[in-house]
């Protein structure tokens, strides 16, 4: 049995997928990056062969990505974040064309073919308005920690604008509406909203194609995926809330096993 690791070093979070050669995923693992991506790398990888009860000499390939991908010394090549979760989403959904990857740090939209190859890029790394982190900041202003997110959504009466195109003016509206009695609900809607905004021109910029597939930690907020969706007017795909965070670690395991083997081919090894 041929089994591959991926890993993908995100500003956030660190997330490790091993899987075989029937495409199973034996196990995964996250954990929040924090400031010693090397080590974070190593702890996460730990975790994942401990649950798959495997030992490092039984992987056969490792590929890297994110932020901090070059920091990940045990790795056998290395793909950009685009790459991977391309390859991890359309393993996920077929028909994927368009691609919103929203993460803690930033966003990105990408347009890929049939191949799974990336046709065209936008990024929104400026600003953390448009990613997770807002949300989650905002969220723990409230005082609500990161959890209570969706269950404090779910109960939004009626929304409120947050109209800011930076982080700091966003954060002044939030304490504006908080200072005038808004529910927190509503504010926390409202920024869904702000975000929902965001990620469609991004899309468009990119260049909109169906299938649309959504990925990515702020996508375990089912709110999310079905406020791009109105927006979009259009059916869009988000994978289980416990995969959303590991496309990519999932498209480097993929190509991991492709890699691996097209250099068994090139040197006369079976498959």
């Amino acid at each position: 049995m041929t089994i591959t690791a991926g890993i993908d070093v995100g500003s956030t979070y660190t997330k490790v997928v091993l899987q075989d050669d029937t495409e199973s995923i034996l196990a995964k693992a996250s954990a929040p990056t924090g400031f010693r991506l090397r080590e974070t790398a190593i702890d996460t990888y730990e975790r994942a062969l401990a649950e798959a009860g495997l030992r490092r000499d039984d992987v056969d390939y490792v590929i890297a990505t994110g932020i901090g991908r070059h920091q990940v010394d045990f790795k056998n090549t290395l793909v950009t974040d685009l790459t991977a979760a391309s390859r991890g989403a359309v393993q996920l959904f077929a028909g994927t064309r368009t691609i919103l990857d929203i993460g803690g740090q930033t966003m990105k939209a990408t347009r890929i073919d049939d191949t799974s190859k990336v046709i065209s890029f936008r990024l929104n790394d400026k600003c953390a308005a448009g990613t997770g982190a807002f949300l989650e900041k905002t969220a723990r202003y409230m005082g609500y920690s990161v959890e209570e997110i969706g269950p404090l959504m779910s109960t939004s009466k009626e929304p409120v604008p947050i109209s800011g195109v930076c982080a700091v003016f966003a954060e002044s509206e939030v304490i504006n509406h908080l200072s005038l009695g808004t529910a927190p609900a509503d504010i926390m809607q409202g920024a869904i909203e702000s975000l929902t905004g965001r990620a469609v021109q991004l899309m468009k910029r990119a260049g909109l194609t169906p299938e649309y597939t959504l990925i990515g930690g702020i996508l375990r907020f089912q709110t999310m995926g079905r406020s791009v969706g109105e927006a979009l007017e259009a059916e869009v795909n988000v994978p289980d809330p416990e995969m959303v965070q590991f496309v990519a670690a999932l498209g480097c395991a993929i190509l991991g096993h492709r890699r691996l083997a097209k250099i068994r081919a090139e040197v006369g090894v079976p498959a």
